[in-house]
């Protein structure tokens, strides 16, 4: 709250901030605003239950007037609100005439990007953690329930704000559950012309599915690119519509991540191709979805009884991404995929105003600091292999290029990892870049006469080669 804003997350957003040219978009929902009932006497910002239905997350969960106050603790911060949507009776409708005022309110001139109604939808009807609409319910059964309620959102925001007003839709878990996201448009979704992103949802695959790996599963870009094909499907089945197209909720592996997997290096060198290929596929945005004790999170922002405050290996995977795109402000950046042989490496290029300004290159073999794999066994002791990676470019005049590295002890590490030198860990400046002693910076590699360029990559990392220097 205002009181003890979370100093050391909104240091994690700067940093990003600090290479794209402005901060994260936090979209603050997900399962649990479709838990969230408004209780005006609570004199705290949340008051939460853990029930057998998620150990992740409080499925009984109050909210008071004090948690739109979190809002104005991270300035320069754009945010997606989530409403309520899966309550269907009077508490639920009640929240709605509630906490409509107070979050415009609470986000007022440029803080709003948008709102969200409802948290994958498409799952009310069969999830496991309880039913909340009738079998009968479909595609227009849930327009017309979306419509009717974002128009009394809209008639709210009228009489007590001055905001921006929108939304992004339909926020589904996926392109192929109990309710069809083409279907929904084509039933008139957008009929008030208010919805700014078409929202899909996406993981990879299940923590707790049979035959996961961080190989075959994360560090696989055949898997990648599997996994993101129905959602572009989707995309270009509603292009028609000219609304852009985002993943508003992905992260690796769904029910929170998994220990080992998603909390690794490997995670980090997954997310840095998944987030890439996105943007070379024309996927507008992606947002990594965070929680506190989740698994798959890019840091743990407060202490718990379950997990220590801190940056995790996922965060430099968001730093790298972050630092091959560039400043987003100032140029015009697009990002073109480089087919390799072997799906365990992947590469990109990025252009910035139509030139060449980075290469990147992402190794992900498998290999463990451990033996075993589990990042806490005994250390292997066998060699570290590298594989050097030549390019072809075209359209630098550069001689040489500089060399910023992700780096880790192995795919299983959890800590110790680097961007370009750089440690972004809680313990040392509460987040903010901290230059490490014992790791090499500065390097740069020739670039030939005919455009040649080689760099070398030690298994299970990654690199970013710059032409154009700001």
């Amino acid at each position: 709250n205002v009181s003890s804003p979370n100093t050391f997350s909104y240091n994690l957003l700067n940093n990003l901030g600090n290479l794209t040219g402005s901060k994260p978009i936090i979209r603050v929902g997900g399962n649990t605003q479709d838990y969230a009932i408004y209780d005006a006497s609570l004199q705290v910002a949340t008051n939460g239950t853990y029930t057998n239905r998620s150990s992740d997350y409080p499925t009984i969960l109050s909210i008071g007037k004090s948690f739109f106050e979190s809002y104005s603790t991270w300035p320069g911060v754009q945010f997606i609100h989530g409403f309520n949507l899966a309550s269907n009776g009077s508490a639920g409708y009640n929240t709605l005439l509630a906490t409509v005022p107070l979050a415009c309110n609470a986000l007022s001139g440029a803080q709003l990007l948008a709102f969200e109604l409802g948290n994958e939808p498409d799952l009310y009807k069969t999830s496991a953690q309880g039913v909340t609409r009738p079998s009968t319910w479909n595609e227009h059964s849930y327009v017309d329930e979306w419509l009717n309620k974002t128009r009394l959102i809209k008639s709210l925001v009228s009489a007590n704000c001055s905001s921006a007003y929108g939304y992004i839709a339909p926020s589904f878990a996926g392109t192929h559950n109990s309710l069809d996201p083409v279907r929904t448009w084509h039933d008139s979704l957008d009929a008030d012309k208010d919805i700014k992103l078409i929202s899909s949802h996406n993981y990879i695959n299940g923590a707790t599915v049979p035959g996961v790996t961080l190989q075959g599963t994360l560090m696989n870009h055949t898997s990648t690119v599997a996994s993101i094909s129905s959602q572009l499907n989707e995309s270009s089945q509603l292009s028609n519509f000219s609304v852009p197209f985002i993943l508003g909720e992905t992260n690796s592996l769904y029910n929170e991540g998994a220990p080992g997997l998603s909390n690794s290096f490997g995670a980090a060198l997954w997310g840095l191709d998944f987030n890439l290929w996105c943007a070379s596929q024309g996927i507008h945005r992606v947002h990594m979805h965070q929680g506190t004790d989740y698994r798959y999170a890019s840091w743990q922002p407060v202490a718990t009884d379950k997990t220590s405050i801190g940056t995790k290996a996922p965060y430099y995977g968001n730093i790298a991404v972050a630092a091959m795109l560039g400043n987003l402000v100032v140029h015009n950046t697009s990002i073109a995929n480089v087919p390799l042989p072997d799906e365990r490496e992947t590469a990109y290029l990025a252009y910035e105003d139509g030139k060449l300004a980075r290469l990147l290159v992402v190794n992900m073999v498998e290999y463990n600091y451990t033996i075993g794999g589990n990042g806490t066994g005994p250390v292997n002791t066998s060699p570290r292999p590298n594989i050097t990676y030549t390019f072809s470019l075209s359209g630098t005049d550069e001689s040489s290029a500089r060399v910023q590295r992700l780096l880790a002890n192995g795919s299983d590490a959890i800590t110790g990892i680097t961007w370009d030198g750089y440690s972004y860990n809680h313990e040392l400046e509460q987040g903010k870049p901290v230059v490490l002693k014992n790791v090499t910076t500065g390097e740069r590699v020739p670039i030939s006469s005919n455009g040649s360029v080689s760099v070398v990559l030690p298994y299970s990392s990654a690199a970013i080669l710059t032409f154009l220097e700001s």
